[in-house]
């Protein structure tokens, strides 16, 4: 006999997270550029959802950088500080390297494999042309790494540090030297 208890409930995602998503690739993209207003009534109509579940994804993208929220003025599109970010990277190089030397030791078989999984479905993107399936391969090769580093604290850091420089990433991966310098690797 069934129980309520063992019944497993339906899971959904909030509002706000989908809007959160949708947003970031949006601004990561480049589609919402640095500076760019963010109208609330538009988006809202964009997204089908209403002002607070896009307040409260105006909220997160803020903490990640991607978005300045002016009082009294709404929302603009956060720009890009140089200097924070050769900084930013700096300190993400350094987790990146401990994370491998970590995983090293700690990865699990499933894990390995899911990174090599992951390894070919980026080249099948790089050998395609397709920038977008590149990048988000890429950036999932090394959130793996830091998540097999047996280390939340690490991963968590990384995690929170990525968002914020995610956008960067996504314009230097559009250069054509980045894109000539994976050929190379690839060949």
């Amino acid at each position: 006999m069934n129980t309520l208890q063992e019944v497993t409930p339906i899971s959904r995602r909030p509002l706000h997270e989908e809007a959160v998503d949708r947003l970031r690739d949006r601004i990561v993209q480049g589609q919402l550029a640095p500076g760019a207003r963010l109208n609330e009534r538009v988006l809202c109509q964009q997204l089908g959802i209403s002002r607070t579940p896009l307040r409260e994804a105006f909220k997160v993208l803020a903490t990640e950088g991607l978005v300045e929220l002016l009082p009294n003025r709404g929302a603009i599109v956060a720009g890009l500080d140089p200097t924070r970010l050769q900084q930013t990277f700096a300190v993400m190089g350094a987790l990146e390297a401990l994370a491998g030397e970590l995983a090293c030791g700690n990865m699990t078989v499933q894990q390995l494999d899911d990174i090599r999984a992951l390894h070919y479905e980026m080249l099948a993107a790089h050998a395609r042309g397709d920038l977008a399936g590149y990048f988000h391969h890429n950036q999932a090769i090394h959130l793996k790494l830091a998540e097999a580093s047996g280390n939340p604290v690490l991963a968590h850091t990384y995690r929170q540090l990525n968002a914020n420089v995610r956008r960067a990433r996504y314009m230097a991966n559009l250069s054509r030297d980045r894109w000539d310098a994976a050929e190379k690797a690839v060949a």
